[in-house]
Parts: structure tokens; C-alpha cells; sequence
């Protein structure tokens, strides 16, 4: 999950510049697999929408072609 909350913060961050000063307001993860120690993670993230209080981002965490993990999240624009 923190892998999860990372990824998407700092996307969701960075599609603006300036960056955008955010706060996880919801974290919602599926478990869909496993990874084991030593495993490449890799996370994809999707934008779906910037508003001017709020951000929605999406992403999968894949382990070669697998996806593990499904990840959405919400987050509130500091100012």
C-alpha cells in the first residue's frame, strides 16, 4: 500500500507545474497477487481527473506481466 500511495501522489503531484502540494484523502487497493522478496515492482499510473480541490489517479503494480495490485486513490490540493 505504500508502494501504492507513493506512486500515485507523486504522479498526481507532478501532472501539474508547478507540482501540486497533496494529502491522501482515500487509499483503495485490490490485492490481486503476490510478489516475493526481490521481486521488480513496477506501477502504471493513470490521471483520471485534476479538479481544484481534488485529485482521482488510478494504477496497477505489475511483477513481470502480472498484476498484483489494483490502487485508487483520492487527493485533497493543499494551497
Amino acid at each position: 500500500m505504500a508502494l501504492a500511495d507513493i506512486a500515485l501522489g507523486y504522479s498526481a503531484a507532478f501532472s501539474k507545474d508547478p507540482p501540486l502540494k497533496l494529502v491522501t484523502t482515500t487509499l483503495t487497493t485490490d490485492f490481486a497477487g503476490s510478489a516475493k522478496i526481490d521481486d521488480w515492482l513496477e506501477a502504471v499510473v493513470d490521471i483520471q481527473k485534476t479538479g481544484s480541490r481534488l485529485v482521482f489517479a488510478n494504477s496497477y503494480i505489475s511483477v513481470g506481466d502480472e498484476r498484483v495490485v489494483r490502487a485508487s486513490a483520492s487527493f485533497l490540493v493543499g494551497s
